[in-house]
């Protein structure tokens, strides 16, 4: 094959790439489709992005108290299913943060407050504490518990599941919180 031959295949593949192109382009702009404001089919789970942000922006979760369930709550079966955490969040003490902020110390932290970590305006305003109680609502359902949350974390559905992973990240922490 000599070069002349060459330079017509690469002319015709080049050609052919630049058609393409600019077919879909002129598509583009002949039949211009608007992306719909509200979605048609709503997928359960996924909470929409908005600007606008709700001053209460917890919903209400009725829960039994996680107090009791804490005094027989146990570390090892809690960092057994911390494990399903550990995917997003470091736990150890000087941890970085992952998709999730880390969480040493995170019981009776200001909620949304480590350093470093870009929270969800939902979370970064909340302006609590992480309590016994509040931990155990946001793991119930987080993104039910507090709406506009970007932990996309379905939770835990267990009283026991949450008391243990709860006594857990207690004990990771330099002044643990008695549990009873």
């Amino acid at each position: 094959m000599d070069s002349f031959e060459f330079n017509k295949i690469a002319a015709a593949v080049l050609i052919t790439a630049l058609l393409f192109i600019g077919i879909k382009e002129l598509g583009n702009f002949v039949y211009k489709v608007d992306k719909p404001k509200k979605s048609a089919y709503k997928v359960e789970g996924i909470v929409e992005n908005t600007s606008k942000v709700k001053k209460e922006t917890k919903i209400e979760v009725q829960l039994t108290s996680i107090k009791p369930l804490l005094a027989s709550a146990s570390i090892e079966a809690g960092g057994k299913v911390f494990k399903k955490c550990a995917a997003c969040h470091s736990v150890n003490k000087g941890g970085v943060n992952k998709i999730g902020p880390a969480l040493w110390g995170v019981v009776n932290r200001k909620i949304g407050a480590v350093e470093g970590f870009k929270y969800s305006t939902a979370m970064a305003t909340y302006g609590k504490n992480w309590s016994f109680e509040e931990l155990n609502g946001f793991l119930h359902k987080p993104m039910k518990y507090m709406k506009g949350t970007k932990m996309g974390f379905i939770g835990l559905k267990k009283d026991k599941d949450r008391a243990n992973v709860i006594a857990y990240m207690n004990s990771k922490s330099d002044a643990p919180v008695p549990l009873k």
